[in-house]
């Protein structure tokens, strides 16, 4: 069960007291928060969404029903119910008409209080159930994993909007990092077909001779290795969606198969002798100028216009620079659950910065350049120091690739280089060692840090095997019992 939150206003601080030690006790997973001035309570209205709202109705610095209304601007579905004196009926009962759930008479049994509370909370938890069901349905839920209020990204919700419940063939096209598969993702679940999971071939990943295969199925005994019947990716997205990612990666004579097979809407698997109808609807994605591709006879130009029936592009960061401070913020919280820590802020002057830079990855550079950052922040607040130390490491990585280029094709370098002092420069695979190994163990010891010595989770955050991480702590004597205590 979820915990509920609860506001308790009452200027009368004795009263404060004893229900919040009282209904702590007698309220299973809810979390109770009390207040003696109206002011106050209408700042934590603002700042957290509460669940149920127990209010005197006469105090001082603003009667209830003023209180309720000013709350119920701020959160319309917040359940209130009102305490009164005997002499304030009235008042009570007049509120309940402008919008609060119940009241209760002073002095009251708690035994009644908690049955009332606990109605308020029941009808708060179904209000709040039925709202998040509306907003799947009208898609806003979906539209939420996107990030960004600029008029391209408007311009693209539109869009998805639009097509969403329509049958047509869809090309998604947008550099890498730009969100093409969030797009596919989001059209299949605003649309009917959505009941059905979202079928995705990743063409690039799958071998060519196993392409066909996997698009189509095959029978027993058709090739080597042909020990079963094997039901094909069109077949299992029958009445749901086929998502095509990096559909530019795909050879000639699969791109002919694949055009026999949208013309006719029916897929023959490899060593069969029979068609199969199927009702798919296609999703294709492309980072490249297919365009350019028809040109060098290298795609296909019937199968460019069955695929292309409405194009969408997706944005890159450099069409959408205001949208990058949102978007480093939203990253930001993301990899704070990742890590399992706490919120941290970002200053002012490190998203001005950040908006300025090039991001030719998009949203994914930016958001492993997040991640660095946090991991190797120190405080609550990633600042311009921060922000310089992660672009010197950078620079440093930078500089030995170039190095390493310079040496692998016996060009010169201006400037000195790692273990240069003007003189003789150190040796290429030890001035490799030396920083490689320099900035390893300063990620590591940063990952054990924020896991308190968990290797397994430290692997899983640095996106290595346990294995691979047990090596580098050994080659570089790291005890992980050191960090235990955090």
């Amino acid at each position: 069960m979820s915990t509920a939150n609860i506001l308790i206003v009452d200027d009368e601080q004795d009263m404060l007291e004893g229900l919040e030690r009282v209904l702590s006790y007698e309220l299973d997973n809810a979390a109770i928060t009390v207040s003696q001035s109206p002011g106050e309570a209408l700042e934590q209205i603002r700042q957290a969404r509460y669940d149920l709202i127990l209010m005197d109705v006469c105090m001082p610095e603003m009667d209830g029903t003023e209180l309720m209304e000013a709350a119920q601007a701020i959160d319309p579905r917040a359940t209130i119910i009102m305490m009164t004196a005997y002499g304030s009926i009235e008042m009570a009962v007049s509120a309940i008409k402008n919008g609060a759930y119940d009241f209760i008479t002073k002095p009251f049994d708690i035994p009644d209080l908690v049955r009332l509370m606990k109605k308020g909370i029941e009808r708060s938890a179904l209000i709040r159930e039925n709202e998040s069901l509306r907003e799947k349905v009208s898609g806003k839920e979906v539209i939420r994993d996107f990030v960004g209020k600029s008029v391209p990204m408007q311009k693209l919700y539109e869009t998805i909007h639009s097509l969403a419940n329509t049958d047509y063939a869809v090309l998604i096209r947008g550099e890498s990092g730009t969100g093409k598969e969030l797009t596919a993702r989001a059209l299949h679940a605003l649309s009917s077909r959505s009941s059905r999971s979202l079928v995705t071939v990743n063409c690039p990943a799958i071998p060519e001779h196993l392409l066909e295969s996997e698009l189509f199925g095959h029978k027993k005994g058709s090739f080597t290795g042909a020990v079963s019947d094997h039901k094909g990716l069109f077949e299992q997205a029958d009445g749901s969606t086929l998502l095509l990612d990096e559909i530019a990666d795909i050879s000639t004579p699969v791109q002919t198969k694949l055009l026999r097979a949208l013309q006719e809407q029916e897929i023959r698997p490899v060593g069969s002798t029979k068609n199969q109808r199927v009702d798919v609807r296609i999703l294709s994605t492309t980072n490249q100028d297919l365009e350019e591709m028809i040109r060098s006879k290298r795609f296909r130009e019937d199968l460019f216009y069955r695929l292309n029936v409405v194009t969408i592009s997706t944005p890159s960061l450099r069409e959408i620079p205001e949208d990058i401070p949102v978007l480093v913020r939203h990253l930001a919280r993301r990899v704070c659950v990742e890590l399992e820590m706490e919120p941290i802020g970002i200053a002012a002057d490190v998203l001005e910065d950040l908006m300025g830079r090039q991001w030719p990855g998009n949203v994914r550079q930016l958001q492993n350049f997040v991640r660095r950052l946090i991991v190797f922040s120190n405080g609550h607040e990633i600042g311009m120091a921060d922000l310089r130390a992660v672009d010197n490491q950078d620079m440093a990585e930078d500089r030995f690739e170039r190095q390493r280029h310079s040496a692998a094709t016996g060009g010169g370098g201006g400037g000195e280089g790692p273990g240069s002092s003007g003189g003789t420069p150190e040796p290429y695979t030890e001035a490799k060692n030396r920083v490689v190994n320099a900035f390893t163990e300063e990620y590591v010891r940063k990952i054990l840090f924020l896991t308190g010595g968990n290797i397994s989770h430290g692997a899983k955050l640095a996106g290595m095997s346990r294995v691979a991480l047990q090596k580098i702590l050994r080659r570089l004597d790291i005890d992980p019992e050191a960090y235990r205590a955090h």
